[in-house]
């Protein structure tokens, strides 16, 4: 845990509060996974600012897509819209982190086609940003589905599992319609990613959409 808060940049007792709301996994006392560390640290880089609550996030998700995001008020949108065109990819990433819980699994092969059908993803997103499709399963399902979806089909907690469950109290239809039109969902789950080259995607899609917005 100490090691984890140097490279958080915040106190031990606020990795305790992390792993409380789930950011950090603890593996026993004093222990916590590295992976969900640096995954913590991706989302977040050097900045330390609260994220927006979920409404918001897919706000800002609907906003910049060209949607309305007509669950929020319209001052919420006006103040919003102003947010977004002075905020960097990094920090939108950061502020747009509680739009789902995410939790990764390890899944038996044999599951697989069905857990792809069950979920909501942006999958499409991955060539028109300069990536190759993953055989990775990675999508958003209702925050009330989790538990049964788990023993369904069998899910075992992985940090590096072929299964990213991405859980959200957002309507799914909404959720759906954002995956699917367009790459902004896409890229901010990219930007998330350990991996080099769909960060790099991720945010470089993240830059241009931002940019376009401004104009």
């Amino acid at each position: 845990i100490a090691e984890a808060a140097s490279r958080l940049g915040v106190s031990t007792r606020q990795v305790q509060h992390l792993i409380a709301q789930g950011a950090v996994r603890q593996l026993a006392r004093g222990i916590v996974d590295e992976t969900s560390v640096e995954r913590l640290v991706a989302v977040r880089g050097n900045a330390h600012g609260r994220a927006w609550s979920e409404e918001t996030a897919w706000a800002a998700v609907s906003l910049l897509s060209g949607g309305d995001a007509d669950w929020m008020g319209q001052t919420q949108r006006t103040r919003l819209r102003a947010r977004l065109r002075n905020i960097a990819a990094g920090e939108l990433v950061e502020r747009t982190r509680n739009r789902a819980h995410v939790t990764r699994y390890h899944s038996h092969p044999s599951v697989e086609a069905q857990l792809r059908s069950l979920l909501t993803d942006s999958a499409h997103a991955a060539e028109e940003l300069g990536l190759v499709a993953s055989s990775k399963i990675d999508g958003y399902l209702a925050a009330a589905d989790v538990d049964s979806t788990l023993r369904t089909y069998g899910l075992i907690n992985d940090d590096d599992g072929n299964v990213t469950l991405r859980a959200t109290t957002m309507d799914l239809t909404v959720v759906n319609g954002l995956a699917q039109g367009g790459v902004v969902l896409a890229a901010l789950d990219h930007a998330e990613s350990l991996d080099v080259r769909e960060y790099r995607a991720g945010t470089e899609a993240l830059n241009r959409i931002l940019e376009t917005f401004r104009e």
